[in-house]
């Protein structure tokens, strides 16, 4: 299933943002999806994972400041961002695994494997004064 990420923009420090992803040609409901972020120069990286049963998983780094949320009757995904950093600035991206669950995952904590994607184009979140 291909998503797409949107809701981006700039947001000043301290500000909140809410990301949106949706499916073309699918359905999110039987599936987990995950959100990632690439800062400029940097890696793509992982931030939290919901799982078919609604099952919330965070990146430990991400814990506190990011909300993952569904709606299957809007076939959508959120990411509730706030108190956002500078250092918050990245494309962020939804994806999914394919399966139901976010696994690995211990507790609360999530560790994402190479199985997400594909990648769509993103949405920007520039974070600044």
């Amino acid at each position: 299933v291909q998503l797409q990420a949107s809701g981006g923009g700039l947001v000043q420090p301290g500000g909140s943002l809410r990301l949106s992803c949706a499916a073309s040609g699918g359905t999110l409901n039987s599936v987990a999806v995950g959100w990632f972020r690439q800062a400029p120069g940097k890696e793509r990286e992982g931030i939290s994972c919901i799982s078919s049963l609604d099952g919330k998983y965070y990146v430990e780094s991400m814990k506190g400041r990011f909300t993952i949320s569904r709606d299957n009757a809007k076939n959508t995904v959120y990411l509730q961002m706030d108190s956002l950093k500078p250092e918050d600035t990245a494309v962020y991206y939804c994806a999914s695994s394919g399966a139901p669950s976010c696994a690995p995952s211990f507790g609360s904590s999530w560790y994402p494997s190479p199985n997400f994607g594909p990648w769509g184009q993103g949405t920007l979140v520039t974070v600044s004064s």
